[in-house]
């Protein structure tokens, strides 16, 4: 039974259409929903909805969802759209009336939106972490390695003197930035939206500051047309920082694919972390990294098809917004993996010192040799001219 199922049946070809693989992404969010209806029960016996005892007796079986669901038992069928409806029809098959009882007060519009939010918090405190993981990855591998001189680049090409620890420096700053973006996201997302129904609130004196109190959101999203407006909004906002973090590690696989290529040679990668060839015996292939790269577009690609999925919609709830979970629960995910696997990387690469000093030829030290005439008098133009000249082909 579906939760807004009336007399008439619908066509089994536009169900299968709407329901798409929402009953599949929803298992993720089994766990959430039931924190969330928990709260609600409790706020239902609170203003006198529900008894002590009813409300006693929703936590304890949704309780035992959560579990069922925890180890693969509770299971979403097509037909139920979602955890939702699945849910709720749990309930009603264990209680009975009671059961019946939980949706006072409450949409799947905003059961949903709470759902997820508590589903984003926990994956943006997972991104801190990674994020965290990897800075301190880093300083480790400058502590180790800092000393090293190297070439810098530009354009592809030498330009001037840099250092293991000019080079790592620059992604801890750039992770550093990441955390203040993560930060600034989970701010947004903190706010809780149960209570304001399909978007225009219950007409019924409700306690939404319990319900964000016991759900541990830092605040309640006060306007309840807002509340449908910020969905796809918020999850691009969030998206945007996890495309962010992204790009720094697709600059990163970059530059470890450059500078670990036998030609080059600054650094080393590991045989256990290289693929080979099916054809080609000698091949070690940084193929992780040509994946972390090419990872940022997907979710560069998860970002951009929230935004336009948004766009161009009045107030209000549209169904155009079931699809943007998909892509929020994607990006948040490859971005963790990826933050996991460039750790991995940091915390296993090597550099060749040997190879390093050989790569400061000459032409890197012509700014210097630029600087050294001007120290003793030389306008900078004549300077810069005359260390030029030795260089023309």
């Amino acid at each position: 039974m579906k939760l807004w199922q009336k007399e008439t049946p619908i066509d089994q070809q536009i169900e299968t259409f709407t329901v798409g693989n929402d009953y599949i992404l929803d298992f993720k969010l089994v766990p959430y929903d039931c924190l969330a209806s928990q709260a609600h029960a409790k706020m239902l016996a609170k203003i006198g909805i529900l008894t002590e005892e009813e409300s006693a007796r929703l936590v304890l079986e949704l309780d035992k969802i959560a579990e069922q669901a925890k180890a693969g038992i509770f299971k979403i069928l097509p037909e139920q759209e979602d955890c939702h409806t699945a849910i709720e029809n749990r309930l009603v098959e264990k209680l009975g009336e009671l059961g019946k009882k939980i949706h006072t007060a409450r949409s799947r519009n905003d059961q949903v939106l709470t759902a997820l939010r508590l589903y984003y918090k926990d994956a943006l405190e997972s991104c801190q972490e990674s994020v965290t993981a990897l800075s301190t990855s880093i300083e480790r591998f400058v502590q180790k390695y800092g000393q090293i001189a190297l070439p810098g680049y530009t354009h592809t090409r030498k330009a001037m003197p840099s250092s293991i620890t000019m080079w790592g420096g620059a992604f801890v700053a750039a992770m550093q930035d990441n955390l203040s973006l993560v930060d600034a996201s989970m701010n947004m997302i903190d706010q809780c939206p149960l209570g304001t129904a399909a978007g225009y609130g219950v007409p019924l004196e409700i306690d939404r500051e319990f319900t964000a109190s016991e759900l541990g959101f830092g605040r309640v999203q006060e306007n309840p047309v807002y509340a449908q407006l910020s969905r796809g909004k918020l999850e691009a906002t969030m998206l945007h920082t996890q495309s962010q973090i992204m790009l720094d590690l697709n600059r990163f696989a970059s530059d470890l694919i450059f500078f670990s290529m036998p030609e080059i040679g600054y650094f080393s990668l590991p045989t256990d972390l290289c693929t080979g060839s099916s054809i080609m015996p000698q091949k070690q292939n940084p193929d992780v990294l040509e994946l972390v790269r090419a990872k940022y577009h997907s979710v560069f690609a998860c970002e951009m098809q929230l935004r336009t999925t948004t766009a161009n919609l009045i107030s209000g709830y549209h169904r155009d917004l079931q699809l943007t979970k998909e892509p929020t629960m994607k990006g948040l995910e490859i971005t963790n993996s990826s933050l996991a696997i460039v750790t991995l990387v940091f915390e296993r690469l090597s550099v060749d010192e040997t190879k390093c000093k050989e790569g400061l030829t000459e032409e890197v030290f012509a700014t210097e040799e630029v600087y050294r005439l001007v120290a003793e008098g030389a306008p900078f133009r004549e300077a810069y001219r005359r260390v030029a000249g030795r260089y023309k082909k």
